[in-house]
């Protein structure tokens, strides 16, 4: 057993080093790179900055910076202590936020509040210039879009099924499965979301070069065992809904459209495929500068509304954030969309975070290699009782 496992390994090891293009090469290859470099490994459609209309955050001149980090600190550990959540605490030793940031594997961190940008700041190599991949945020950048087709007629609604728009699917009993089930990550599929195994279902979507192909080969786990399971898999599912619906009009395009030039963004971006002219990993891989992705944030705090013109229809953001377990979902998440304590966020691996606080109008967005230890959401929690 040991022997056949020795040779295994081996080939596995030889197969990665020669054949680079290949899944398995792939994942040998990257899968302990830099974390933010990944949109460098990816073949991706790109999504234009506005060339007449950006939108500007601007700087605070009245209000602190930000609050004082040991402050922050002391609400981070109480509010750990109260719910009895099972984070560190942390020392209250820290002199300042650039030094707690950095030392917690930070690359880009930025407090807004009432359209004033509060902090602002940049680590190692990493500027306000710089491109970052979003990992899961991109997953509820992908309801929004999914709430402008509703809006647009292209999607009946979430209660359609799966299979008006991927009908290979049905006889694999997918037309029992609607598009508020992916939406909810509660369809039932069969897919474990574990990034260490280089044969898993992650690693095939994400380091493959036929994300169609490779999920039409999904399954469903049986009806009684369909709950709750965060994946990765529904998502892109529902991207390959979306991409249906919307004929010959790419996802990135549509994406442009309803949301890249509307919002203003500053900068140029992206979206990561599979291979050359391939699908959208709608699961991941929307690659922008921070200060942009902070508008998605904005987006969603006021209700789909941006400067007067409605976006996404504030019936969907209402029902993308409301605590609803009507349908099986669970109360923290809807839609894409995580919803702990009365706060809004997009969270990706690695500690990736857009954070929305309405009742404060906050705003806060957290970019690194790694979460270095931190719930996010509970230290944007922590920012928000303590900003006026």
């Amino acid at each position: 057993m040991k022997h056949q496992h020795f040779v295994r390994t081996i080939c596995m090891l030889l197969l990665a080093t020669t054949v680079y293009s290949c899944q398995l090469g792939r994942y040998v290859r990257y899968r302990r790179s830099d974390l933010l470099s990944h949109h460098e490994i990816f073949p991706y459609r790109k999504l234009y900055a506005s060339t007449n209309e950006t939108f500007l955050f601007h700087f605070s001149v009245t209000a602190p910076a930000y609050p004082d980090i040991n402050q922050v600190i002391e609400k981070y550990n109480l509010m750990i202590k109260t719910l009895g959540i099972g984070e560190n605490l942390l020392d209250v030793s820290y002199e300042s936020f650039e030094t707690f940031l950095q030392s917690k594997e930070t690359a880009a961190f930025i407090i807004i509040q009432r359209d004033s940008i509060l902090y602002e700041n940049y680590f190692g190599d990493y500027s306000r210039e710089s491109i970052f991949p979003s990992f899961s945020i991109a997953k509820s950048i992908l309801s929004v879009l999914i709430g402008c087709a509703i809006d647009d007629g292209l999607i009946q609604s979430v209660n359609e099924p799966v299979t008006n728009n991927i009908p290979e699917l049905k006889e694999h009993g997918f037309d029992k499965v609607r598009i508020r089930d992916l939406l909810q990550m509660t369809s039932g599929i069969d897919f474990e979301e574990d990034y260490a195994n280089p044969f898993g279902d992650v690693a095939g979507i994400y380091f493959g070069t036929n994300l169609r192909r490779a999920m039409l080969n999904t399954r469903l786990v049986p009806e009684t065992e369909r709950r709750f399971n965060y994946n990765s898999g529904d998502s892109q599912l529902l991207g390959m809904v979306l991409a249906k619906a919307l004929n010959d009009k790419s996802v990135t395009r549509y994406m442009q459209e309803k949301l890249w030039t509307p919002l203003g963004m500053e900068f140029d971006g992206s979206w990561s495929l599979d291979r050359k002219n391939g699908l959208e990993k709608t699961f991941c891989c929307i690659n922008a500068r921070a200060i942009d992705l902070a508008k998605f944030g904005r987006l969603m705090l006021h209700g789909g509304i941006w400067n007067g013109r409605q976006i996404v229809s504030e019936q969907w953001v209402k029902e993308s954030t409301k605590t609803d377990t009507t349908y099986g979902s669970v109360s923290y998440f809807q839609y894409y969309w995580w919803l702990p304590r009365g706060s809004i966020s997009a969270t990706g691996v690695g500690g990736q975070i857009i954070y929305v606080y309405p009742p404060k109008e906050l705003i806060m967005v957290r970019l690194g290699n790694d979460r270095g230890g931190i719930n996010w959401n509970l230290w944007g929690d922590a920012i928000a009782r303590l900003l006026e």
